[in-house]
């Protein structure tokens, strides 16, 4: 019978959690072997490498990596779904007999994959297409009125800027005919039940602000500005809807600016780095709330979180 393991690392943007995975990766390559896979909501989508901080090609060949990238743009993916997915990579790496490293800072991805998610069916793509032209034509006031006279509780729950929350709620009803919070409430088993080491990344604030800064400096000289370029041009070309998951990418919407002439690069980068310090901290506070039971290495250099998770994984026999 094959052996269900995982090791999932955590951690805020610019925390080094992939650079960690990696070099875990390699280290395991003599006891059984390792692969990588996506935990992150925004690397799942092939359309902003450099500005979501995907693995570059050079670093995908020094070990396996899964789900990353592996959906386009118009294709949004929720954490149910992605938890799927994961569970299907976690079948094949560990079928392999190697170790799935999961790593990334989405904490409701995790939450999907260890405690389960409400059974909601697929959704009709013309549904939701649907949903997403009345939006358009409504605006966001109007239809969270439209989803308030058929699903009270949904409406209640939920505030009008709130519109991808409102679009799925819409979704789910148009499709089943049963409110999402009903759906909500049925019991499911997690995806993954295995043995697990879970580990989250604490850096310390300052730390983690510089790291995030050089990490944005970086990426535009990688060419960021030209990526959100070919985006912008591809996303008219396939008239994205504004409310894809995508354009929530933290630095897109100042680097869109910049395109359009309404801001000058060294405003953007500074919006951009703003954006980043929150976008960061606020997951370090989700951490801290929601991720109780995870053990957590505090500040320290890398090596040393390194050996110390190396000698963690060795010891706990999960690479047995």
């Amino acid at each position: 019978m094959t052996r269900r393991r995982a090791l999932l690392i955590a951690g805020p943007t610019a925390s080094g959690k992939s650079a960690l995975a990696l070099r875990l990766a390699e280290a395991l390559q003599s006891r059984g072997g390792a692969a990588i896979v996506n935990a992150d909501s925004m690397q799942i989508y092939r359309e902003l490498p450099i500005l979501t901080a995907q693995p570059s090609a050079a670093e995908r060949a020094r070990a396996p990596h899964y789900l990353y990238g592996a959906r386009a743009a118009s294709e949004p993916c929720s954490a149910g779904e992605w938890a799927g997915l994961a569970a299907a990579a976690i079948d094949d790496i560990c079928g392999r007999g190697q170790l799935p490293i999961l790593v990334g800072g989405t904490g409701l991805y995790f939450r999907a994959l260890t405690e389960g998610m409400a059974p909601v069916p697929e959704i009709d793509p013309e549904i939701r297409a649907s949903a997403r032209q009345m939006m358009a034509q409504t605006g966001p006031e109007e239809f969270h009125a439209r989803l308030a006279e058929r699903d009270a509780e949904m409406a209640r729950r939920l505030r009008p800027s709130d519109t991808q929350r409102l679009l799925r709620a819409w979704e789910v009803l148009e499709s089943t005919g049963i409110s999402l919070a009903e759906w909500q409430e049925k019991p499911a088993p997690p995806l993954f039940s295995g043995e697990m080491m879970q580990l989250a990344l604490m850096p310390d604030r300052k730390t983690l602000y510089d790291s995030c800064d050089a990490r944005l400096e970086r990426m535009l000289l990688a060419g960021a500005l030209r990526e959100v370029g070919a985006f912008e041009e591809a996303a008219r070309a396939q008239q994205l809807a504004p409310d894809l998951p995508i354009f929530r990418a933290v630095g897109l919407a100042p680097l869109r600016a910049v395109l359009y002439g309404a801001l000058e690069p060294e405003e953007a980068l500074h919006q951009a780095k703003t954006a980043t310090r929150q976008y960061a901290k606020r997951q370090l506070t989700w951490i801290r709330n929601q991720m109780i039971a995870w053990n957590k290495a505090e500040t320290k250099d890398s090596e040393s979180i390194f050996q110390e998770i190396f000698s963690l994984i060795i010891k706990s026999g999960l690479t047995a």
